[in-house]
């Protein structure tokens, strides 16, 4: 009990937090009581505080494995910004300096060290942290240690065998924001979690605007353009699926009069340093980027994530997108993509090398399981539903369960972990297809009369609908569905349609074949193969475009096979003959408005309800805002960090409400601590006092 208070004064001299967010206080109480922990928080859940504080409070090194060698500069500059001793060690450092660091760690002068996960491989270190007194470990980014993750990184295997070769056992605590229950299983097991108190804090970010829309390449530019030109005043991600794009998007913002920067593995190291310093420090407030950047970056203003291209899972589009909004205020993750995205998807995943620690049978698992996340983050784009409740169901919280997804978390992994305890290779099965079925929820339903909560979005409980919890809003009002820029449109005879034609030409064709068949085209392929004689022939009147976005979501509801390779063939799913049956039902999207977002309101959402942050992003004085954004940005260049860490936009607005005049006020602030009151309390007091001052009405004559 007593470490629990001293937590929460460490909370606030350092962090300047009256309380722990949801899910941090049982963390940190677990960790301080001796036990392993998990934690799957979403992006901006305050991770870093459920071991930061215990770091400070247990005494000794804990030490925390990062993938993030580009970003412990500025984590660690972070930490003593708010008084904490911090240190990181990676190859970034000469060998006389990481000399140093051990050396001063060993004298007791750090209470938090980050490393690599390499590091802990190498000898030298391994006899540092054998004499060291190391009471925590945490692994960040844990998910990274799952095959069936979409970050797998081999270096985390090794964790385990670090921990175990301590003289004495550590706490261990993993902790990542996107997680399916399969992967978490993983991580508990793969890590050596011992009995750990677990804790899924809820993925849903009221805060942030889901946006979903299909737009040809040459749109695309012009929208992101324009978005950016739109929100100059804003700090932005715009993430591109390849290097090309990156380029090419980039020279486009700044030929538009953006303040960009850019950021992919083909660039030099230095180039890419550059690229990331500006975009922290707020010097090109747009980083235009592959997914190669971001993972963990802590930079709080971000107001909106763009993404150029579809991502290849539900995972890592919702930890790209969930880098916005880190400090709970309004911001918009808007999702642009083509049918080229798709392909682009499915050419990295047959291309993919995979690594030389997997035999072909795992690598081949790890592709198959790979497709099967790009199949539902395909049923994210087309879904008709509500997107948020799609992502929730994905991830498998109940709130989620109304539109798409499905109540387990096993949807994208492969039947189990390539290594399981017995040591055999999981595979595909049928019936696993079967429980994936449900990821486009949002367009198949039981039966016309029922919600799209239904048996077919969730065919793993063998037809049963997990009840929603009481109050439970079928739609959350802060998505481009919901907002009803789409409608629904039935697609049932035309989808039986497909299904007869891919029935008729067994399985022997492609795609393309498949569509003009059904269109009659009147080709010269048609009349060579005597297709044009097919029963199925002309039996649909759609575009090729709809007719192929048909055969994509039956496919991904397992009611057709898409073979891979260089020529995928279309054939019947294991769930075709249900689409003879009375309940089977498909609708697909048609725009029927495009959604008014003004320049005031696109990326600043509505009224958000529990976030609280609405009204506050509307009650601040626009003028003192800027004054202390100003301010803000001189301090941190005079310090030589980036302006997220001297104040986020959250404190800031909450300055512009409080108004504080004294240092006692000054501390009220949320996110003001001791350290941060002697460290800025001056300049900003005097700011706010003289922007009052100069407001003043004149006095009266």
């Amino acid at each position: 009990m007593a470490d629990r208070s001293i937590a929460k004064s460490v909370l606030k001299e350092h962090f300047g937090y009256e309380a722990f967010r949801p899910g941090q206080e049982g963390v940190v109480g677990a960790i301080l009581s001796g036990r392993d922990a998990l934690a799957v928080m979403p992006t901006g859940a305050g991770k870093s505080v459920c071991y930061q504080v215990p770091g400070v409070v247990m005494g000794g090194l804990t030490l925390v494995v990062s993938p993030l060698v580009s970003l412990m500069g500025d984590q660690v500059r972070s930490l003593v910004d708010a008084g904490i001793r911090g240190a990181y060690l990676n190859s970034t450092l000469t060998p006389s300096q990481q000399s140093t660091v051990l050396k001063r760690a060993l004298e007791g002068a750090y209470q938090i060290m980050y490393v690599a996960p390499e590091r802990l491989s190498d000898e030298r270190f391994l006899e540092f942290a054998q004499q060291a007194a190391i009471p925590l470990v945490a692994v960040d980014e844990a998910h990274c240690v799952s095959q069936w993750g979409q970050d797998f990184r081999p270096s985390y295997m090794t964790i385990g065998d670090f921990i175990d070769a301590l003289p004495q056992r550590p706490v261990v605590a993993g902790f990542t924001a996107t997680a399916t229950e399969r992967v978490r299983r993983d991580v508990v097991r793969l890590l050596g979690l011992q009995n750990p108190y677990e804790v899924v804090t809820g993925f849903d970010r009221p805060n942030l605007y889901f946006g979903v829309e299909h737009s040809e390449p040459k749109r695309k530019l012009a929208w992101v353009a324009s978005y950016a030109l739109e929100h100059a005043a804003d700090s932005g991600i715009v993430y591109c699926s390849t290097r090309k794009d990156t380029d090419k998007v980039h020279a486009a913002l700044v030929k538009a009069g953006v303040k960009a920067a850019r950021y992919h593995a083909g660039m030099p190291a230095a180039a890419r340093t550059e690229s990331q310093r500006a975009f922290i420090a707020d010097d090109a407030p747009v980083m235009v980027a592959t997914n190669a950047f971001g993972m963990g970056i802590d930079k709080s203003n971000v107001r909106y994530v763009i993404h150029h291209n579809m991502p290849g899972s539900i995972e890592a589009y919702y930890q790209e997108a969930g880098r916005a909004g880190r400090d709970g205020e309004p911001s918009t993750c808007m999702l642009l993509w083509s049918d080229g995205d798709v392909s682009t998807c499915r050419f990295f995943i047959e291309q993919e090398s995979g690594n030389d620690e997997l035999t072909p049978a795992e690598a081949d698992a790890v592709r198959a399981s790979r497709r099967r996340l790009l199949e539902a983050m395909c049923g994210y784009c087309h879904t008709t539903g509500c997107l948020r409740s799609y992502i929730l169901g994905y991830f498998g919280e109940a709130e989620g369960v109304s539109v798409g997804g499905r109540p387990s978390g096993d949807l994208g992994s492969a039947s189990r972990c390539a290594r399981d305890a017995s040591g055999d290779l999981g595979s595909v099965s049928g019936h696993e297809r079967d429980a994936f079925s449900g990821a486009r929820g949002g367009e198949l339903s039981a039966s016309s009369g029922e919600s799209t909560n239904t048996r077919e979005a969730y065919p793993s409980l063998g037809g049963e609908v997990p009840d929603l919890p009481a109050g439970t809003a079928r739609g959350c009002s802060n998505c481009s569905n919901c907002e009803g820029a789409y409608e629904a449109v039935d697609v049932t005879s035309e989808a039986r349609a497909v299904m007869r034609c891919v029935k008729e030409l067994r399985g022997r064709f492609g795609k393309g074949v498949v569509v003009d068949v059904l269109r009659g085209a009147k080709t010269a392929k048609m009349l060579e193969l005597r297709l044009d004689k097919a029963a199925s022939y002309h039996t649909v009147a759609l575009s090729v475009a709809q007719v192929k976005e048909i055969i994509e979501l039956l496919a991904a509801g397992g009611y057709l096979t898409i073979t891979e390779g260089t020529y995928p063939v279309v054939g019947l799913g294991p769930r075709a003959r249900e689409a003879a049956e009375d309940g089977f039902a498909l609708s697909m999207k048609r725009v029927v408005r495009k959604p008014e977002r003004t320049k005031a309101s696109a990326g600043s959402g509505r009224a958000f309800g529990a976030s609280g942050t609405g009204s506050a992003a509307g009650e601040a004085d626009p003028a003192l805002f800027e004054c202390l954004r100003t301010l803000r940005k001189r301090l941190a260049d005079e310090a030589g960090v980036p302006p997220y860490i001297v104040f986020s936009d959250a404190t800031l607005r909450d300055m512009c409400g409080k108004l504080p005049a004294t240092d006692d006020e000054f501390l009220d602030v949320s996110g003001v601590g001791a350290t941060k009151l002697a460290r800025y309390g001056e300049a900003f007091l005097a700011e706010i006092a003289a922007y009052e001052q100069a407001s003043a009405p004149a006095p009266t004559p």
